[in-house]
């Protein structure tokens, strides 16, 4: 390690803290404060989904639990402790801090934040957590046990400088979602254009259904005719180690992993083989997205068995049967009958929803849909690549930055 650098706490040389015991009563529909709770906090950033809750006070008691600009959150329970951390954007706020959900501000002229959340966003920081994490069935960690985790500090420029270099990938970074994002609202715009609206076939003849005029020639179909469930069991024959895909490590499309465990130390539901074309879709609260599309070699991987596992029939495309199940109107949908049925938690299966009817045009238009929007999607594969490549790159040249294998001229070479 260079000389002029030193071993701290965080707790050292950041401000640590935690948010307020909101209640059930506290929340409002018409709030004007994001509440950052645990479910809010994913994999580099805050997600604001249906559920997200508002909050309409502003006493200056709570003040302290304002959140600020690039302050870093961190999901202090639950199966992602430690990969849930996240940095405040521009959109998260404002906003305002929930109980068991840490926050690290720098202290100014001692510590950078960007430089604070590139020691806490990688792979380090998760081994750290998972080793000092306590419980079975729910598990957690203590502001007191983040503080006690040990960073190294250049002097206050170097670490602005390192910062603002990796900040370039992650910039990179988010500008691939970025533009995934707005190629997926083109296809989906397209989908609504062709398949809800029907515009290119308006001058053609309508036909009455049970879902409202159709083209004629169209046909409707229930999901258990153009599409079956997969139950094939993982073959571990002469296999040490796997990959383990569960409910949350998959997130609207995308693997949030591809980690290796070893056979001995899987969960009881690690069950379930898959396959490329495959389509995975959480049966679990089914408006939290929980879903992703198999388009890659899946012999190491395993999944839960709170999966459904989906493949097409030969009466549909499989892109676009992925593009049916995913559409805000389809989960919302499976949501509504999750939430019709009894259980601890909101849950289907294939055969509940088998009966939901979708139009259908022919194969060959089907195919011809495809054939415009899937550029698109691969662009979208492509851009999903590079920030692994992207990632891999940053979590591979901080530690030997910090060890002083590479100096900060080296890593400028590296990076430009």
């Amino acid at each position: 390690m260079p000389n002029n650098w030193k071993t701290y706490k965080i707790s050292e040389v950041t401000k640590l803290s935690t948010g307020f015991a909101f209640k059930s009563k506290d929340y409002e529909n018409n709030g004007t404060l994001k509440v950052i709770r645990g479910i809010n906090v994913t994999e580099g950033k805050l997600r604001w989904a249906d559920d997200s809750r508002f909050w309409n006070h502003s006493e200056k008691e709570y003040s302290k639990y304002l959140v600020e600009l690039d302050d870093i959150v961190i999901g202090m329970d639950g199966s992602k402790i430690g990969k849930n951390r996240a940095i405040v954007r521009d959109n998260d706020l404002p906003s305002i801090l929930a109980q068991r959900v840490a926050r690290i501000q720098s202290i100014p002229n001692l510590s950078c934040q960007k430089y604070i959340w590139q020691l806490i966003n990688n792979s380090q920081f998760e081994n750290y957590i998972y080793n000092i994490q306590t419980g079975t069935s729910i598990p957690h960690i203590s502001l007191g046990q983040i503080g006690n985790y040990e960073i190294k500090l250049p002097s206050y420029k170097e670490q602005q400088s390192i910062s603002s270099i990796l900040s370039t990938i992650d910039d990179k970074i988010e500008n691939n979602l970025a533009i995934n994002k707005t190629l997926e609202e083109m296809a989906m715009a397209l989908y609504k254009h062709w398949f809800v609206d029907f515009g290119p076939f308006q001058n053609g003849e309508f036909v009455e259904s049970e879902l409202g005029l159709i083209p004629k020639g169209w046909e409707l179909k229930r999901l258990d005719e153009i599409a079956y469930k997969r139950a094939e069991s993982y073959k571990f024959n002469g296999k040490e180690r796997v990959v383990f895909v569960n409910t949350g490590d998959v997130l609207e499309g995308s693997f949030m992993h591809n980690n290796y465990m070893d056979i001995d130390e899987l969960p009881g539901q690690a069950k379930k083989a898959i396959y490329p074309g495959d389509i995975l879709f959480s049966e679990i609260r089914p408006a939290n997205k929980r879903y992703a599309y198999v388009d890659f070699d899946s012999q190491d991987y395993v999944v839960s068995t709170k999966f459904m596992v989906i493949r097409n029939s030969n009466l549909i495309n499989n892109k676009l049967l992925y593009r049916i199940l995913t559409r805000e109107e389809t989960t919302a949908e499976f949501q509504n009958i999750a939430e019709s049925r009894s259980g601890t938690f909101p849950q289907i299966t294939f055969d509940v929803v088998g009966h939901i009817q979708f139009a259908l045009p022919s194969i060959d238009l089907q195919n011809e849909f495809q054939s415009i929007v899937g550029c698109w999607e691969e662009q979208q594969s492509n851009n999903l690549k590079e920030n692994k490549s992207l990632t891999q790159l940053r979590d591979t040249l901080l530690p030997k930055l910090i060890n002083g294998e590479i100096r900060l001229k080296e890593f400028k070479e590296k990076v430009v």
